[in-house]
């Protein structure tokens, strides 16, 4: 475990490092794609791997918004823009986000209610901690400054080479949770909304996944199983597939491949209804014997 643990403490410095690099980025003016593309150049200068593609999701965006190649979207004034990002290091995994409110500015009470309901959520957990109570924590904390938790969005199970796997961290008091185990590793993501607090598909997927490994029987172009093996398993973005294919149409014309095929799933924006505001504060965390260790506190 010692191993595993200086291999996600390292992972989770690179993660936010690499986040507070791009927050610095969000600025009226700013290309989303440009802030992506220095945040993942950042986590490999750290000498880390990107776990899945930076985002950038804007005011009802809540998640998931992935810029495609040339994407001209601009950071305007008044959004409020959350960073997503994560990094692997020999496969161990971690994910973090934060928001700029560049409306309400330092004051934003939008932000404040996402990222007090994360430390009251992280001051409970522990090993046999239910995590239902967590769920509570973003629930009252939210609830108390007037907005509601994004119900159907929740943290995650973390674990080598996954993104995303069991438990589900609730982000409400869901009777049905589990309990934390030591030795777990979890992200908490509070979504915060001043809407109804509830998301949905909404646009055209940049993110992609296999769903399983490649077969010889799938009979792939040799160029797209290399660059399905270079995913290692984790999610993609069509720019991933134009950098390790070498142009646009060949990224393209292998997704058309891949969906052909039924490899691959989509992850497409999630959202609420234009007009609404979304706050987004995001951490990995360590459940060990002893208690909780964030591992991607931003660096000093």
């Amino acid at each position: 475990m010692k191993l595993e643990l200086d291999k996600l403490r390292r992972s989770g410095r690179i993660s936010a490092t690499a986040l507070a690099h791009g927050r610095t980025m969000i600025v009226p003016g700013a290309r989303i794609e440009e802030i992506q593309l220095a945040v993942e150049a950042k986590i490999r200068e750290l000498g880390g791997s990107p776990a899945f593609p930076a985002q950038v999701s804007r005011n009802h965006i809540a998640a998931h918004y992935c810029s495609p190649p040339g994407d001209p979207t601009t950071v305007h004034p008044g959004d409020i823009v959350k960073l997503d990002c994560g990094t692997h290091v020999d496969g161990y995994v971690t994910d973090n986000a934060t928001t700029v409110d560049l409306r309400d500015g330092e004051g934003s009470l939008l932000c404040a209610a996402s990222r007090m309901a994360l430390e009251n959520a992280i001051a409970v957990m522990g090993p046999g901690v239910s995590l239902t109570e967590v769920g509570r924590q973003v629930e009252q904390t939210i609830g108390a400054l007037g907005f509601k938790p994004v119900r159907n969005l929740c943290g995650h199970g973390v674990a080598r080479y996954t993104i995303h796997c069991a438990p589900s961290v609730p982000n409400y008091a869901d009777s049905r949770a589990p309990r934390l185990r030591a030795n777990m590793t979890i992200a908490c993501e509070p979504f915060a909304s001043d809407g109804k607090g509830l998301v949905d598909i909404d646009g055209a997927a940049e993110v992609f996944m296999l769903k399983r490994e490649v077969r010889p029987k799938d009979n792939l172009p040799a160029a797209i199983e290399k660059a399905m093996a270079s995913s290692e398993g984790l999610p993609f973005a069509r720019r991933d597939l134009e950098r390790w294919l070498g142009t646009l149409a060949g990224a393209n014309d292998a997704l058309k491949v891949l969906r052909k095929k039924d490899l691959v799933d989509d992850y497409p924006p999630l959202c609420e209804r234009p007009g609404v505001r979304i706050a987004q504060f995001e951490h990995t965390i360590f459940i060990g014997e002893s208690g909780a260790e964030v591992l991607t506190r931003p660096p000093e």
